[in-house]
């Protein structure tokens, strides 16, 4: 089995339609499942399309 690939902040935020700073933020919160490397944020492909299913569901 292959780790999955990590999405940059800037990459992570176009999918979802908002500002990295935005997407930051959240991670920060709690808010979307982000790991923070030194001063990056690394996001999964999979929690980001959580995070739209459950806002499109909500």
């Amino acid at each position: 089995m292959h780790p999955e690939p990590l999405l940059d902040a800037a990459e992570a935020a176009a999918i979802m339609r908002i500002h990295p700073k935005t997407l930051q933020r959240y991670a920060r919160q709690g808010i979307v499942r982000g790991l923070q490397l030194g001063s990056m944020w690394r996001f999964r492909a999979s929690d980001i399309d959580r995070w739209i299913s459950e806002r499109l569901a909500g």
